[in-house]
């Protein structure tokens, strides 16, 4: 459904130093830098599939959702999507994607969401019935009944970003880009957007490309990650098997009576005090079940409880290792 084949991008950008001297020199003689933002980036996304889309700051995610949205044209490399190329096709591409740009508005400042929503109705040219029955859904999916009649300025950002997604989908799309699409929310908007998403991609199989630094907005609705930085794929694969390759172990905090546990091995101590330790598990040669039997039958333990690595921790651990 998605081919990326070597897609490489390079921007051109101009460099001054500060002060009216470099201003004036710089209206003679202007000096440029070439930011290389992708670097034969690859990847294939399946119909359906839901994929996290990671990387720092400049490693290259929103070039690439504007490349494969038709905004973009890359310099070299191959994008295919539903059998068209986006950039040179966009009147037709178009119709089969939604974008929602965390930080950017498809709305009308000033006039009320619905009357903004029957103008993006006109523009994609959506029939009649295709469009009450998508407005009727997303309306009640979203909880827009008490907000869609009013101006979009007026709106929190909450509000306006369960609206900018309704907008994304009233033309029905088979594919959906979101970047940052939980940005500046509160814990209720984000739970809702994130159900929402969940939704669509099982009832109408929507495939869905989510770029966010939000790592609770990944584990939340992603299998697989790629992840991308200084404008090359670094890694590809489920979320579950990186966390094994990376996560190094469990931790298991206790709380005990009388004498520490003595460790078998296998186990370490990470902290220690009185009737309380934190103690490191090493899967490779223990399971975290035969570790809490050992300490349990060699001391009162009075409370325990596991931990492993969280997905920021595991995100922090990959781009320490790929140095970016």
């Amino acid at each position: 459904m998605i081919e990326l084949a070597d897609i490489s991008k390079t921007f051109k950008v101009a460099r001054r130093e500060a002060g009216l001297g470099a201003a004036v020199k710089a209206l003679f003689k202007k000096e440029y830098d070439y930011i290389r933002a992708l670097d034969k980036v690859s990847f294939s996304i399946r119909e359906g599939e839901m994929v996290g889309y990671i990387g720092p700051n400049g490693a290259g995610k929103s070039s690439t959702i504007k490349i494969m949205s038709g905004i973009l044209t890359p310099e070299s490399g191959e994008c295919v999507i539903n059998g068209r190329v986006p950039y040179r096709d966009r009147v037709d591409h178009v119709r089969e994607i939604g974008v929602v740009f965390g930080q950017r508005s498809q709305l009308w400042w000033d006039v009320p969401v619905a009357d903004s929503f029957e103008m993006i109705r006109d523009i994609y040219e959506v029939e009649g019935d295709t469009y009450r029955r998508n407005l009727g859904e997303l309306t009640e999916l979203l909880n827009l009944e008490t907000i869609i009649r009013t101006p979009a300025r007026q709106l929190s950002l909450g509000q306006r970003m369960r609206c900018e997604i309704a907008a994304s989908l009233l033309h029905s799309p088979k594919i959906l880009f979101l970047d940052e699409p939980t940005i500046g929310l509160d814990s209720v908007s984000k739970i809702a957007v994130r159900d929402f998403i969940r939704n669509i991609n099982r009832e109408r199989n929507t495939t869905i490309i989510l770029t966010t630094h939000d790592m609770q907005d990944i584990e939340a609705l992603t299998e697989r990650i790629i992840l991308i930085g200084k404008g090359r794929i670094l890694l590809d694969g489920s979320l579950e098997q990186l966390k094994k390759n990376h996560a190094g172990g469990k931790t298991i905090t206790l709380e005990f009576r009388g004498q520490p546990p003595e460790l078998r091995p296998g186990l370490f101590w990470l902290e220690r005090q009185s009737e309380r330790a934190v103690i490191g598990v090493d899967n490779g040669a223990l399971t975290v079940s035969a570790a809490i039997a050992h300490l349990s039958a060699h001391t009162e333990v009075t409370d325990l409880s596991v931990s492993g690595i969280s997905t920021d921790e595991l995100v922090v651990r990959l781009y320490q290792e790929y140095g970016i």
